[in-house]
């Protein structure tokens, strides 16, 4: 009869100590997803207005007017290619255009359309704008020249 009883007392005293632990893994399960990512670990792709890329395009110059029937085609380009990742004035999946040229050279923006594989594994702003958008990378859309150009040149509208 004592047997009994001391594996019953071991059943309970296992039992009890059971649900102790389970509200222990609760607790901590709950404190976990409640934490907040701190605001100071932002990243800040630096600004370089020097930097040309890597790609086919080595000079790149816009007149002093922007040309809107050009401008018209890159919107055109842009609205088909580029707006599922890239909004004028909000970052989305990649970085908002509005402003561009006050961040990168023409030639950059030119290179990273053409050339956004080599790119992303050799420029630094483009391994820091990888960074900062959490690793996604930017899709080859096989633009030509001339449509990289039409796309620039709407750019400059934004």
């Amino acid at each position: 009869m004592k047997k009994v009883i001391l594996i019953a007392l071991a059943g309970i005293l296992i039992a009890c100590g059971g649900e102790e632990e389970k509200k222990k893994g609760f607790k901590y399960n709950r404190t976990k997803s409640e934490q907040k990512k701190s605001t100071s670990q932002k990243i800040n792709t630096p600004i370089d207005l020097y930097n040309k890329g890597i790609g086919p395009i080595k000079n790149l110059t816009f007149d002093e007017n922007i040309n809107q029937k050009l401008a018209t085609k890159g919107a055109s380009i842009f609205k088909q290619k580029c707006t599922a990742c890239h909004k004028a004035d909000k970052k989305l999946i990649g970085p908002a255009m509005k402003g561009i040229y006050e961040r990168r050279t023409p030639e950059w923006v030119m290179n990273i359309m053409l050339n956004p594989t080599e790119m992303l594994e050799s420029d630094p702003i483009a391994l820091a704008l990888l960074k900062e958008y959490n690793n996604i990378k930017m899709i080859n859309q096989n633009l030509t020249e001339d449509e990289a150009r039409s796309i620039a040149e709407y750019l400059r509208t934004l």
